[in-house]
Order: structure tokens, then C-alpha cells, then sequence
């Protein structure tokens, strides 16, 4: 029903084992049984261990297997002799203290992949999971067997009413204040440091696993402590977004559509609505062009971008290619086009894709960073032979002429023919 994704598949496999742990006597829900599912989706699907699925799926079950197994956690909620208060109290505690840690160990996932991550899930877990588990997926088993006699309505009107309260407390818990961190840029080395230190954790029983702490606090040190970039380029060099003196981002073209502002914010790490350029302080926009400033580490950066398909007059264009420092086009622009510093034009992001520019530092970092030796990233084409179609007098070739002819040869008789 809902497709053979990488967190379906490891759910199912960990169904199937605790069912074969159950049935032998065996403790089912271990770290080894983690550990075997996560084999078994590799083995199926290898390229799933860079994606973020893979990632969240076992490092949120990984998390919660590693709490559980400590002795003190399952001494303070296990089952106890005591009234319907304190064991209700203790399972909300329980729950309260599982959501943190989820949130915790998929926080560096989150900022690494998507750019933000959520802060108040563990408290909205408190509702949401009991009300899955106990009201939205029984009625939903009751109402698919009840419509095999067509009286599942009343059970489907109960799914509908529980999910869209789940609906209305994920977007509560979503537009709180604070509810979201955002990151622009998480460096790899800073990622493997979070993950190997987490799993470091994780995986020891003794006091061994404090060590991990080191790493772990190193990485987000050093996550924290990267720069944002100050300008950010799309792969087809038709948006444009430009950071603004209050941490804000403003973009080139004003109708771009709610994807492009969505991923320009997060790949910025900013909340708030992106503005035009053309109302920044000192920008020159037309329908064609822009030219606007940009100051970082003590300097003025003059930078131009076109903003259309239209034909620019080369009088027009080549002084304001003079003038400026980078310049940004969505189209192949000529060769006495020479800004100051850098020209990313169609020619130039079509082996770079998109671009993220940092002005202070004077650096730049590409999508396609080092892919050009990779097979895939340039695949051969190979077109085969065009056979001839029988009695086709045209298509014959002369006994005396040869099969390939040079191309100056082939221009300088269709220029005879002409």
C-alpha cells in the first residue's frame, strides 16, 4: 500500500524478526536485530546508505534501542506495582524521554540533508503517538474489514477526525515560535563527526561510550561555526539569491515559485519571506538586468545577473560586464563579456551545477564538485549506422564516393548546391 521505501522495508524485516525472536523464546527487540536489518537493505539496496531515508530510519530506531537497553532506564520504566497515576505518569515520562533522544540523534541528519530540523517533537509525540497507535490504526483496521460489508463509514469518519487532529497538532507544533533550527551548511567532516561519535554511544554498554561525547561536540562546534553563504546560484543560472544586511535573503526574480524560495532558504538556513533584489539599497534592475552591491569583509561587490531571454545590445552589455564582479546569466554570454572576478553563465553551470558563493572568504562550492571523471555524470552516446531502406534510389551511395567525408568537404558542396 505504500510502496517498497527504505523505512517500509526495514520495518518489515524487524517485524519478521521479532516474530522469529518471539517464537524461538529469544529477546526481540535488540541492537543485532537493527544491525541484521540493516544488512539485509543493504544487500538489497547499497545506494540507500548515502540517502537521507536510510539515515533517519535506523538512526531514530537505533536511538531507541540503545535507550532501553541501558539497565537504569529499564529499571526506571519498567513495569511496577503501583496506581493507574504514577504508571500513566511514568509512561508519558517514558515517552517524553524517548522523543528527546529521537530528536537529538536525527537532528544532525536533519541540518546535513534538509538544511533544518524541528525542536518541539518530542512534546507533540506525547499526543501523537498514543493517538496512532490506540485510535487512527485500529479504526482503520476495523473500517477496511467492516467495508467488506459496506458498514465501515462510521469507522473511516473516526480515522478522518483522529488525523486531522494529528494535521492540526503537527502544524501547531510547526509554526510555534522557535520551533525549527535552521543550518546553511554543514560540513562533511563535521556530519562524520556527529555520526561516528552518536554511534560510538550508541553501540558501547560500558564506559566506553562517553567517549563519543568528544566527536560528537566537535562536530556541531564546528557545523555551528561555518559560514553561511552570501549568495546562491541555481544549476540553470535563472535564480538568484542574495543575502541582505539583517541575515535575510532577497531573490533575483520576483515571481519564482514556492519551490525555488523553499530551497533557497534552506540551503541559506533562513526562516523569513525572501524579498527582490530590486528593493535592495542601490540596485539597478530592468526588465532584462539587475546590477546591485553586495558588501562583505570590508568590500564592495558589484554584481550583475540577466533576468530574461531577451536580446541585450552588446554597447549595453559589455561595460556593465567591465563594471561588475561576477556575473550570473541563464544564457551562453560571449567571450568580450569579461567581469572583474567570475562569470557563471549557461556554459560554466552546466559542468558546475548550482553554485553557493561565500564573498567574504572569496570561495565558492559547486553540486558537481569532482563528478566529471564519474561514468554517469558523462555518459558515452553511441549512435548506430542508419542502414539504407531497399529501393531507395536516394539513399544509395556512388560506388566512387567515399562513406565518411570531411565536414569542410560536406559545407562546401551543400554551398555548390545552394
Amino acid at each position: 500500500m505504500t510502496g517498497a521505501q527504505v523505512p517500509t522495508i526495514r520495518s518489515c524485516i524487524a517485524a519478521l524478526l521479532v516474530l522469529a525472536a518471539l517464537a524461538m523464546g529469544r529477546e526481540a527487540i535488540t541492537l543485532r536485530l537493527i544491525a541484521a536489518g540493516a544488512l539485509i537493505v543493504l544487500l538489497i539496496l547499497p545506494e540507500s546508505l548515502a540517502g537521507p531515508s536510510f539515515q533517519l530510519s535506523f538512526a531514530a530506531v537505533v536511538a531507541i534501542v540503545a535507550l532501553h537497553e541501558d539497565p537504569r532506564i529499564r529499571r526506571w520504566f519498567s513495569r511496577q506495582e503501583e496506581g493507574a497515576v504514577k504508571r500513566t505518569a511514568r509512561g508519558m515520562l517514558s515517552l517524553l524521554l524517548t522523543g528527546l533522544v529521537v530528536e537529538t540523534a536525527l537532528m544532525p541528519i536533519a541540518l546535513y540533508h534538509f538544511h533544518k530540523t524541528g525542536l518541539y517533537g518530542a512534546g507533540a509525540n506525547i499526543v501523537a503517538i498514543p493517538l496512532t497507535t490506540f485510535v487512527i490504526m485500529p479504526s482503520e483496521a476495523l473500517a477496511l474489514l467492516f467495508d467488506l460489508a459496506g458498514l465501515g463509514a462510521p469507522f473511516w469518519w473516526v480515522t478522518g477526525t483522529a488525523l486531522r487532529l494529528l494535521l492540526s497538532l503537527a502544524h501547531a507544533t510547526a509554526n510555534a515560535p522557535g520551533s525549527v533550527a535552521a543550518l546553511a551548511v554543514m560540513p562533511e567532516g563535521a556530519f562524520a563527526a556527529m555520526i561516528l561519535g552518536g554511534l560510538w554511544i550508541a553501540l558501547w554498554r560500558t564506559r566506553w561510550r562517553w567517549l563519543g561525547v568528544g566527536p560528537l561536540m566537535a562536530g556541531a562546534i564546528w557545523a555551528s561555526a561555518a559560514p553561511s553563504p552570501d549568495m546562491l546560484i541555481s544549476a540553470d543560472g535563472k535564480h538568484l539569491a542574495i543575502r541582505k544586511a539583517d541575515g535575510g535573503m532577497a531573490l533575483l526574480r520576483e515571481r519564482s515559485g514556492d519551490y525555488i524560495r523553499d530551497a533557497f532558504a534552506a540551503s541559506a538556513g533562513v526562516e523569513s519571506e525572501l524579498t527582490p533584489i530590486a528593493e535592495l539599497p542601490g540596485a539597478r534592475c530592468g526588465k532584462d538586468s539587475c546590477m546591485f552591491q553586495q558588501r562583505a569583509a570590508d568590500r564592495v561587490w558589484q554584481i550583475l545577473a540577466t533576468r530574461s531571454d531577451y536580446f541585450i545590445e552588446r554597447a549595453a552589455l559589455e561595460p556593465a560586464c567591465r563594471a561588475a564582479d561576477i556575473v550570473v546569466s541563464d544564457r551562453r554570454l560571449p567571450g568580450w563579456c569579461r567581469p572583474r572576478w567570475l562569470k557563471l553563465d549557461s556554459r560554466t553551470l552546466r559542468s558546475t551545477g548550482g553554485v553557493a558563493l561565500n564573498l567574504s572568504h572569496a570561495r565558492l562550492r559547486t553540486t558537481r564538485l569532482g563528478s566529471g571523471e564519474h561514468p554517469w555524470a558523462a555518459p558515452p552516446t553511441v549512435m548506430p549506422p542508419r542502414q539504407p531502406r531497399r529501393n531507395d534510389a536516394s539513399n544509395a551511395r556512388p560506388k566512387n564516393r567515399p562513406a565518411i567525408q570531411d565536414r569542410s568537404e560536406t559545407r562546401s558542396n551543400a554551398a555548390a548546391d545552394q
